[in-house]
């Protein structure tokens, strides 16, 4: 029963590590945003979902609070580092890795609220980051708005074509 428990721990932490650098090196790939003046959006937010639907919670947290702090570290955003441990954790609380689907009916209602999550928490983070108010950083929520919705259609594309090839099933296998 140890081996089996150390095996599993084994998998998840691997799991947990191949996560952690998709989603550091999924959110460096910008793909422009309309009338966004210059912004942009990022896929790694895909990951972040994607790690709670195959992780227990705890390990998706991990991989999404190293590979969001990351990301914001090795991009120059250190400002950004403390503010997306704590959003990209929390936005892995919303979705389920149990059931055979990605894309279920739990994990539809999740992203909703990982992506209020998200533009909540980034706008937050800006008023205590630049410390100028409520009404200034307003400004920034129609993109983070623009970021979470694009990631939230492009994780359930992803998610409908993974549930297609049953990897969740081959995946259980493997542990």
């Amino acid at each position: 029963m140890a081996t089996n428990n150390k095996k599993k721990n084994l998998y998840y932490l691997c799991l947990t590590a191949l996560f952690t650098a998709a989603i550091t090196a999924a959110t460096f790939i910008h793909i422009p945003a309309p009338l966004s003046n210059g912004g942009y959006i990022h896929p790694g937010d895909i990951f972040v979902y994607l790690s709670a639907c195959f992780l227990p919670t705890p390990y998706a947290a991990v991989a999404s609070a190293l590979g969001g702090g990351l990301a914001d570290g090795l991009s120059g955003a250190v400002m950004w580092v403390i503010p997306s441990v704590i959003i990209k954790a929390a936005m892995t609380l919303t979705l389920t890795n149990s059931g055979a689907k990605i894309v279920s009916g739990r994990n539809l209602m999740g992203i909703v609220l990982g992506s209020v999550i998200t533009v909540a928490g980034y706008y937050f983070a800006e008023v205590i980051v630049f410390g100028c108010g409520f009404a200034v950083p307003l400004a920034s929520v129609p993109f983070n708005a623009v970021q979470a919705v694009g990631c939230a259609a492009l994780f359930v594309l992803t998610g409908l074509a993974l549930d297609k090839t049953n990897i969740k099933n081959s995946l259980q296998k493997v542990r």
